[in-house]
């Protein structure tokens, strides 16, 4: 994917105490397996046991049913605590490669758009084309688990 930004870099740094990509509005925080291992792992426990506890279904771009996390009443992330993310270091890759989501990086005026509501763009560190790339990339091979593929890991 061709990236818009002329200088070649972009300038992102999450803002202290901010948690707007994390609260407000409704969204969805798709899980792949990748992701799903990774939390595994943090909380010790077993893909059934936090399937139940932590996650949801929907309906994905393509009809399949999708794994995502639940939210909050109020649609903050159910991991989102007045600190910030308790599971930062796990953190689904849709949550580390925010704001290289295609969606945004594909032309000025969808980043500029995206800007209005994030105060860490355009301003902080300045990240090179190459990095958010590979930042776009990640997100982009990130599939989201779907029912079926879920049920083939819980018999394994």
């Amino acid at each position: 994917m061709d990236l818009f930004h002329p200088k070649d870099s972009f300038q992102f740094s999450c803002v202290k105490d901010c948690i707007k990509c994390c609260s407000g509005e409704p969204g969805f925080v798709y899980l792949s397996k990748k992701d799903l291992t990774k939390l595994l792992s943090h909380f010790k426990m077993k893909a059934r046991d936090f399937v139940q506890k932590y996650c949801r279904f929907t309906s994905y771009y393509d009809e399949n049913e999708v794994l995502c996390l639940q939210e909050k009443y109020n649609y903050e992330c159910i991991f989102l605590e007045k600190n910030g993310c308790s599971v930062y270091e796990a953190r689904p890759i849709q949550c580390s490669t925010y704001p290289f989501w295609t969606t945004i990086v594909y032309n000025k005026k969808s980043w500029d758009r995206e800007a209005e509501d994030c105060p860490g763009m355009n301003q902080g560190a300045f990240i090179s084309k190459e990095t958010a790339m590979k930042q776009n990339f990640l997100y982009e091979e990130n599939t989201p688990i779907t029912r079926a593929d879920l049920e083939l890991l819980y018999e394994s």
